[in-house]
């Protein structure tokens, strides 16, 4: 859960804490609005009292927290102020194949971005189907509905599903790729819904939501809210998909 520390006039020693109060005001406008927020972890420090008592003064390490944050535009991607699509999708695979977990079932979507994570992996790619890997390896492809369910309901392994959005509609489920079916989403559940997107893609949005329509009222609700957005090398940041309505 990201969090933000508002400053009440104290040193403080944290760098999850904003500038000022206006700034954390700032800051959660835009997240609300729909704007272009990164999220990203910072240390969580406080004065070392002990060390204190003897006039010395040090902080103390106590953890890391997710802090949303102030993120330049287009900061992986950079060329001649315009983000080229391929380098995007290049940056974002690159990331997220050194990111996947050992053992664990990857459900990867349609899409050109969710093909350069099949690329990196070195695998063949269904681009307007739905691919399964673990451990780099290729455990089936063009699955559908049925095949997922009955490799999600018969493996030990936790899985994930990486799904793009589509340009300049924002759905994020129930267009084209109907695969993932309410059943598969509920049991590999949301938390293990990875989005990936250029933020050139995201900010054609105009700051409307991201979209779900999984033939399933409930569901759709259920998936509304704020996630983390893979937009490139170690760059996230935090938009929201919308409730139905």
């Amino acid at each position: 859960l990201p969090v933000i520390g508002v400053p009440a006039g104290v040193k403080m020693h944290s760098g999850v804490f904003a500038v000022s109060p206006e700034a954390a005001g700032e800051l959660l406008g835009r997240l609300a609005a729909g704007g272009l927020v990164g999220v990203g972890l910072q240390e969580v420090r406080d004065i070392d009292e002990q060390a204190f008592r003897q006039n010395i003064v040090r902080s103390q390490f106590y953890g890391q927290l997710q802090v949303p944050s102030d993120t330049r535009f287009l900061q992986q991607t950079k060329i001649g102020g315009r983000e080229d699509d391929e380098l995007a999708a290049a940056d974002i695979a690159a990331w997220q194949v050194a990111n996947m977990a050992a053992d664990r079932l990857y459900l990867i979507g349609p899409g050109s971005t969710t093909a350069a994570i099949m690329a990196e992996l070195q695998l063949p790619n269904t681009l307007l189907g739905v691919d399964v890997v673990r451990d780099g390896q290729l455990v089936r492809a063009d699955a559908d509905g049925q095949t997922l369910w009955a490799l999600v309901q018969g493996s030990v392994c936790q899985a994930s599903i990486i799904v793009t959005a589509i340009g300049g509609q924002g759905h994020v489920f129930g267009r084209g790729n109907q695969q993932f079916t309410p059943e598969v989403i509920r049991a590999i559940g949301k938390e293990n819904i990875i989005i990936v997107a250029a933020k050139a893609k995201i900010a054609a949005l105009a700051s409307r939501p991201l979209l779900v329509d999984t033939n399933d009222a409930g569901l759709d609700r259920d998936l509304a809210g704020l996630y983390e957005v893979n937009t490139g090398y170690d760059d996230r940041i935090l938009y929201r998909i919308g409730a139905p309505g």
